[in-house]
């Protein structure tokens, strides 16, 4: 090997290397939909932290939760225990649901409600149910070279945005900030 040919194979890998962490929030965003349409949970555990997305569920479902309540409910005893507890009840959903196991669950009742609505593939009662896909329609862009978001527009007007993180040259599920209730 020249002189002159190892710069260029060095350039040419930095290249492969950024190009490769660029498009990794679109390919992790292809895998969560793969996995969520073939209900493959270990895929998807391959896709989203799950402990940083409870926490930060846990985190928008408090700040609802006060914004709902009301400075009246807050500055109550009573009220400030209620929003306690109402809190606690909410994390332990979140702590349940934001799991493998709690998204197996939900994609399995997604299967049974498909089944139930007729809502399937061929529309037969008994046939493939409709496949869930979340990311659909959703539009990417890059808020630091670290952040990832896509957003996705709803029927109702609202907007789920989901949010992935770059975790060494892997992209990850890290947040989902889900649309704010009507006041």
């Amino acid at each position: 090997m020249s002189r002159r040919t190892l710069p260029a194979i060095a350039a040419a890998l930095l290249a492969v290397l950024v190009a490769y962490v660029a498009a990794g929030p679109w390919m992790a965003m292809r895998g969560i939909g793969q996995a969520i349409e073939r209900r493959d949970v270990a895929r998807l555990s391959r896709h989203v932290d799950f402990p940083t997305l409870r926490l930060n569920l846990k985190a928008h479902l408090d700040d609802e939760l006060v914004r709902r309540a009301g400075s009246d409910l807050q500055s109550s005893r009573f009220g400030a225990l209620a929003l306690a507890m109402a809190g606690q009840l909410g994390g332990a959903g979140v702590d349940l649901m934001v799991t493998p196991a709690g998204i197996a669950a939900l994609l399995q009742g997604h299967v049974v409600w498909q089944r139930a609505t007729g809502t399937t593939a061929d529309g037969d009662t008994w046939g493939s149910p409709a496949p869930a896909r979340p990311l659909q329609g959703a539009r990417g862009r890059y808020e630091s070279l670290s952040r990832f978001t896509a957003s996705r527009p709803l029927d109702d007007g609202g907007t789920v945005v989901f949010v992935l993180t770059r975790q060494g040259l892997r992209w990850r599920l890290t947040d989902i900030d889900l649309p704010r209730a009507a006041d």
